[in-house]
């Protein structure tokens, strides 16, 4: 009992605690924990300049260094070229965008079309909303950004400067994989107001669109000496005072100052110059500071983001990751709404989504937690773009589908939402035809020279083989088995959303469909002496031999895209029960997975990465590291994948991210091994981790929350002794969504140095795609319906007692004696059954008012057969027919179940 008062006393200190930091919170300013330059350097590709949450405008410098790709437009070490208005973050393949820029420069300005990079005086600095540059030739640059608009504060040495305004600037491409963006045309014109507007068109980049337009529109604060100018190269073909320069060259102007101090503020559109010049007089106008603009993008980072997960822990690194990840998974994709050029639409649109095969495991997942209208946003714009162009995007930018590596993610996403409850305007049925359409129509071929056998652009190209042989030929398309294994996983969501919406059929044949990467299975296949793993196959049946070690290139033209065999022999996160069979059981799907965690485990791997076989830089990898939990042994996913967090994330690493970001993918990854959980994309499922924090909350939709707490935590301390859930013991390493995300509750984590079996009892996480899983499921049906019949019988006899002891007591109470005045007998009925005899003072008075004598009562006279007809009517509880059924309520459902181990 003491114990029993301890832990609600602690509970309710926590609470407290948890009301304390949630009004602390509103106050709280989390944008001191972000470190804009975190994955900036190295092969993360993060942007580090102004912006807002999926904010068009990303104002940022442009640097050069050699002929290295600048992804986002930043290096620690290159030459300034310009500060541009439009970049991605964490994106890869080849940079995008670059443009609308401006390159301040002191002294006359001959030759704006010469080689005008500076190096830097000393490191650029960086805040939310802010970004400082000193450059060499003593000019300062301050940034601060809205959603479609920036603002430039220039400070030049005494005598002044000159603004270049560059159409034809963008970031270049030096891979030589013929990705590199193009200049098209560009135009320019001053107008007497001191205004500048105009627009320039370009092509291509890592998606390989077609040309596309941006418009701008700007002001300097003060007057100023202008020229325009055109050219090709560096070499001019017109420079002096007319008010517009257009053409398929350069073109540009040149804005010059005799003051020290200037502000440019500029916005952009892909509607028109005239919305440009609306959405900077509305988002900055003229009388707008930069300390005001920095103030109130700071302010929404910490409303619409940073708040949403607070704690009470003190640790500095830990906060900086929390928050530097939670701020860079929110730079992309871009909230375009009202500037889609192609069609009018009521529906949100969202653009620069890079890309749906990085984001569909941790991202989208966590941005339905967080920031639920966002999401469904975005997925009514994936169902829209769908409507007007024939598929959804794998990626898209620029307005234009592109590219696909694999399988259509997008269905992933789309079916996530849906198992989860998502609806929030999104149309249910459309989305479903969306899907279908990827299911089951092959895309055009844009012969990507990268990947001639099918499309890049958008939808599943390896469709014919995929309906025709169950599997992805080798020796038809290139990819094969990365294909193979998305597919299935493709299929899968939309057999969850087929039944959902009532459509029998098809939730079976998209399930068949989703155990197709089984047809990938060669048991022949072996590497360090396991046996087993998917590969490649020919069109005649045959299994093409390759060393589950090596994945050739892991690129275009390869068969296993950014993963070797190994790591997409583990990919098949639907059909686990089977996956588990196929390597043998338990015991040996532990070992092996151990294997591919373990350093040293690839005597050709990544030293990054300590020569493991799992490369923890490429999404393929991100669950693997959770999935000893279908193998009971909790305590391993925990222990490898915090390793994996701490050896490679934050601190431990200068470039604070792995890999390529590609766009807060990897952040995701990080945020969701901080709070303790995992999801499964397309089901309900969370796999259970081991929290950071001592304490943290995560806030819901209308005030709700999700609290999560780990007594006893610390550096040694992490593993799970035991879980409650909602104030209840939870003996399962997995929680459904209904039960924590939906309404908001509390998970209790105690922890401990060593692991403990607190899941023993607990059911295996959902196979929802295996067939044993089903059987198990279907048994535990019909045994919860067998409980049911039997409940409800009991119910009927249950009732039938009660209703022969209310109908004695109310006879024994309430009931007139029933007597033969000529026989002198009276037959009483107590309880069913017949008592001689018995004579209260109340029947003796009844007795005597129907002048009945004492005496009489000792006499026997026959039984009549009124009497005998009055009796069967009155026992005729011992004839079913003479009742009629009790109404009782129907059965709750059986609750959902899952496959105990064998």
């Amino acid at each position: 009992m003491a114990s029993f008062r301890l832990l609600v006393f602690v509970q309710w200190v926590f609470l407290i605690l948890l009301c304390v930091v949630a009004a602390a919170a509103a106050g709280a300013d989390y944008t001191q924990y972000v470190r804009p330059f975190f994955g900036a350097e190295g092969a993360g590709h993060m942007f580090p300049g102004p912006t807002r949450p999926f904010g068009v405008v990303k104002l940022g410098p442009d640097l050069w260094l050699g002929q290295a790709d600048e992804y986002a437009g930043y290096d620690p070490n290159g030459k300034i070229v310009g500060f541009s208005m439009l970049h991605e973050s964490g994106t890869g393949g080849a940079p995008k965008y670059g443009v609308v820029s401006q390159m301040p420069a002191v002294g006359n300005v001959t030759n704006p079309l010469a080689d005008m990079s500076v190096a830097r005086a000393g490191p650029d600095e960086a805040t939310v909303g802010y970004y400082k540059t000193t450059l060499a030739s003593n000019v300062t640059v301050e940034l601060a950004a809205t959603d479609h608009a920036g603002l430039y504060q220039y400070g030049f040495p005494q005598g002044g400067g000159s603004v270049v305004v560059d159409v034809s600037h963008l970031l270049p491409s030096f891979r030589g994989q013929g990705l590199s963006q193009n200049y098209v045309s560009g135009n320019l014109t001053v107008t007497g107001e001191g205004r500048w507007e105009g627009s320039g068109v370009y092509n291509n980049g890592w998606n390989r669109s077609p040309n596309w337009t941006i418009f701008f529109c700007g002001y300097f604060d003060i007057p100023s000496t202008v020229r325009t100018f055109t050219g090709n190269g560096s070499t001019l073909s017109s420079y002096g005072t007319r008010d517009i320069a257009a053409s398929t060259e350069r073109v540009g102007a040149v804005f010059s100052f005799n003051e020290t101090s200037i502000k440019s503020r500029v916005g952009v559109s892909f509607i028109s110059s005239a919305k440009a010049c609306q959405f900077v007089n509305d988002e900055i106008p003229a009388s707008a500071s930069l300390s005001s603009l920095v103030d109130a993008t700071q302010a929404v980072w910490n409303t619409d983001v940073l708040s949403k997960v607070t704690t009470t822990d003190k640790n500095q690194t830990n906060l900086e990751l929390l928050y530097t990840s939670l701020y860079g998974m929110h730079l992309l994709p871009s909230n375009r709404t009202g500037e889609n050029p192609l069609w009018s639409s009521t529906e949100p649109y969202y653009d620069d989504i890079y890309t749906l095969w990085d984001l569909y495991q941790t991202s989208m997942p966590l941005m339905q937690i967080l920031q639920p209208q966002a999401h469904a946003e975005q997925i009514r714009s994936l169902i829209d773009i769908y409507r007007h162009e024939g598929y959804m995007p794998d990626a898209r930018s620029s307005n234009y589908n592109g590219r696909i590596q694999g399988g259509t993610n997008a269905d992933n996403v789309l079916a996530d939402a849906y198992v989860k409850g998502v609806t929030a305007g999104i149309d249910w049925a459309d989305g479903y035809k969306a899907m279908l359409k990827n299911a089951e129509v092959t895309p055009a071929n844009n012969f990507d020279p990268m990947s001639m056998d099918s499309s890049t652009k958008e939808g599943r190209g390896a469709l014919p083989d995929w309906h025709a042989l169950n599997y992805v030929a080798k020796d038809h398309f290139n990819r094969s088995v990365t294909r193979a294994v998305e597919y299935a996983a493709n299929d899968f969501c939309l057999s969850q959303v087929a039944a959902g919406l009532g459509l029998a059929a098809d939730a079976d044949k998209y399930l068949q469909r989703s155990r197709n990467w089984r047809n990938h299975w060669d048991r022949s296949a072996s590497s360090l002496g396991y046996s087993g793993f998917v590969m490649p196959r020919f069109a005649n049946g045959s299994f093409f031999k390759q060393d589950p070690l090596s994945c050739k290139g892991c690129y275009w033209a390869d068969d296993f895209y950014e993963a070797l065999p190994w790591d997409l022999s583990f990919y098949a996160h639907h059909d686990m029960a089977t996956l588990v069979n196929y390597t043998g059981g338990a015991a040996a799907f532990v070992s092996r997975l151990d294997s591919l965690l373990k350093p040293g485990g690839n005597p050709h791997g990544d030293p990054r990465f300590e020569k493991s076989i799992l490369n923890p830089s490429n999404e393929p990898s991100f669950t693997s590291p959770y999935l000893f939990h279908f193998a009971r042994r909790q305590d391993l996913s925990v222990l490898r994948s915090r390793r994996i967090a701490q050896a490679y994330y934050g601190a431990s690493n200068p470039a604070f991210l792995p890999g390529n970001s590609d766009a807060g993918a990897m952040q995701s990854w990080l945020l969701w091994q901080m709070l303790g959980l995992y999801p499964l994309t397309g089901q309900t499922t969370f796999l259970v981790g081991s929290p950071w924090f001592d304490s943290l909350t995560v806030a819901l939709p209308s005030g709700k929350s999700v609290s999560i707490s780990a007594l006893n935590r610390s550096a040694a301390a992490f593993y799970v002794q035991s879980l409650s859930l909602n104030g209840q013991p939870w003996p399962r390493n997995w929680i459904p969504h209904s039960a924590l995300f939906a309404s908001g509750g509390s998970l209790e984590f105690v922890m401990g140095p060593h692991p403990a079996p607190w899941d023993a009892a607990g059911e295996l996480p959902p196979s929802l795609a295996s067939e044993a899983y089903l059987t198990y499921v279907a048994t535990k049906k019909r045994e919860s319906r067998k409980r049911a019949v039997a409940f409800a019988v009991m119910g009927l006899v249950l009732l039938g007692l009660l209703s022969t002891l209310s109908l004695c007591v109310w006879r024994r109470v309430w009931g007139r004696p029933r007597t033969d005045k000529s026989a002198g007998r009276k037959w009483m009925w107590v309880c069913g059954r017949k008592r001689r005899g018995v004579v209260s003072d109340l029947e003796k008075d009844a007795m005597e008012k129907d002048g009945m004598q004492k005496d009489e009562l000792k006499k026997d006279p026959p039984v009549t057969e009124s009497v005998r007809s009055l009796d069967s009517e009155e026992d005729g509880l011992s004839t079913p027919s003479s009742l009629p059924p009790p109404s009782l309520p129907s059965p709750p459902p059986p609750a959902a179940v899952v496959m105990k181990p064998a």
